[in-house]
């Protein structure tokens, strides 16, 4: 008697970007972005942070812009002491950069999305 060979006839489905996002798969960005209310600097990082995703995590990343004005409580869950604050949840490790973005090389720095051109 025969045996069947163990064939796969379907493959397998791709994983979407909530799956990747959620996984830290492909070299997806998820990241958080702290603020209260419609302040002149809650704007200015909303927009500046923005530009940053467009030009260099374009396709590549999760946003997530909390209002603390509405939601005080979920300050507490990434341990928020000041705003504006951005947090990149994914790739670990977990990083927060205060304030309203204007300096684009400490962000990028920061978001570990360029080197520190520090030679040890």
């Amino acid at each position: 008697m025969k045996r069947k060979a163990n064939v796969r006839t379907k493959p397998k489905k791709a994983a979407g970007k909530k799956a990747a996002v959620k996984n830290g798969d492909a070299g997806w960005v998820e990241l958080r972005l702290y603020v209260a209310g419609q302040t002149p600097k809650s704007l200015a990082a909303l927009a500046n942070l923005k530009k940053i995703c467009d030009e260099h995590l374009t396709g590549r990343y999760k946003l997530h812009v909390i209002d603390l004005i509405k939601t005080p409580q979920l300050a507490q869950g990434d341990q928020i002491l000041a705003i504006p604050t951005l947090v990149r949840n994914l790739p670990m490790p977990i990083r927060k950069i205060i304030g309203d973005l204007s300096d684009l090389e400490r962000v990028l720095v920061g978001l570990n999305l360029r080197e520190t051109g520090i030679v040890n």
